[in-house]
């Protein structure tokens, strides 16, 4: 009912004839990269073809709620490209902007394509006569127009009220996203000093290990240095023992020779594997530090982020409040200004009334 409305204003108060209507989903060429789409309307929108016929012109025409989200005047050196089944595009230079149409059937973008030539064909003509009130081989129907002063007074209020609701819904739409990016930009921040905090944390619980591990070396050290020195004592005893004991005593001495060497080998290989995993935690933890350095950094952008996000919602605040005190003011002008033509063709009515009394 809302977008029936509004086309029905634009159509009284422009002088414009409806031609063809069909529904699509709309969409924008991002300004920034040229390349990726952004949706114009959350769901299916009418999308009509208007002919002016006191200026000869025809129009693409789209809205969704109160915002116009089309506004196309078609010339001949416009044109039409099916990129999909069911997806079209036209560029617009006036509006400097390309726009998007997605269909829900290949028949629906197919008849909109038919209508967009036999469009920008009629525009070849050249200009007709002003005010002939039909557009040449398309228009199929007529539409009466109020030629009184008081109409023409409620047509230009509805044209600057159709104007001023889209700016103002457009400043809404762009409050209302700086608000949401603003709240993201707050949760990764709290998000990424949760992480560094952690990253922070393990960091001087691996810190505090490493120092515990280094002291621990040291002392594996000392003792096998200390197994190095029993081992060469107990050989050079092996040794005299062989030159000048008897035999059974040897033996003894040789057995339990053997085992301190199996015990000393067994601790040492023990002892390789501790240094070896320490190795690996002293590597973790430079690792670590990294990736608490990069953490500083994503925060300090975050940060900095924020703050160009509140920049611009205070200054779309302000614009929204500048454009609602400047519509505030064309309505007290143009209800002004539609009082005195009351009065005017009140007078030119009593005045006529008065002629043809005395006639």
């Amino acid at each position: 009912m809302i977008v029936e409305l509004i086309c029905s204003t634009l159509h009284f108060t422009m002088g414009e004839q409806p031609i063809f209507t069909t529904r699509a989903h709309v969409f924008r060429i991002d300004p920034v990269s040229k390349k990726n789409w952004l949706p114009s309307s959350k769901q299916a929108v009418n999308i009509s073809y208007f002919y002016d016929n006191t200026k000869n012109i025809y129009r693409i025409i789209s809205v969704d709620g109160s915002k116009a989200i089309i506004n196309s005047t078609i010339n001949p050196s416009m044109s039409f490209t099916k990129t999909s089944q069911k997806f079209g595009q036209w560029s617009d230079s006036k509006a400097s902007t390309v726009y998007g149409l997605g269909f829900s059937t290949e028949a629906e973008l197919n008849k909109f394509v038919e209508k967009f030539n036999e469009v920008k064909e009629a525009t070849k003509g050249g200009p007709s006569e002003k005010g002939s009130g039909e557009p040449p081989n398309i228009v199929n129907s007529h539409v009466h127009h109020d030629r009184t002063g008081s109409g023409s007074s409620n047509d230009s209020s509805n044209v600057v009220m159709v104007t001023s609701a889209a700016k103002d819904s457009q400043l809404k739409y762009e409050n209302d996203r700086l608000k949401i990016a603003l709240a993201q930009s707050s949760a990764n921040a709290k998000k990424w000093e949760l992480e560094l905090q952690t990253l922070k944390n393990n960091n001087a619980r691996l810190t505090t290990a490493l120092q515990e591990s280094t002291a621990n070396v040291e002392e594996w050290k000392k003792q096998l240095s200390a197994y190095k020195e029993d081992n060469a004592r107990l050989k050079k005893r092996n040794s005299d023992l062989e030159t000048g004991q008897g035999e059974s005593s040897l033996l003894q001495d040789k057995n339990d020779l053997q085992q301190q060497l199996q015990a000393l080998s067994l601790a040492h290989k023990t002892k390789e594997k501790e240094t070896h995993e320490l190795h690996l935690r002293l590597e973790a933890a430079a690792h670590n530090q990294m990736e608490q350095s990069q953490l500083r950094i994503m925060l300090q952008n975050s940060d900095s982020q924020v703050g160009d996000l509140e920049t611009q919602l205070a200054m779309t605040t302000q614009q929204l409040e500048d454009e609602r005190e400047k519509n505030q003011q064309k309505s007290q002008d143009l209800s002004s200004i539609h009082n005195q033509l009351a009065d005017v063709i009140k007078q030119a009515s009593t005045l006529h009334q008065a002629l043809g009394e005395q006639l």
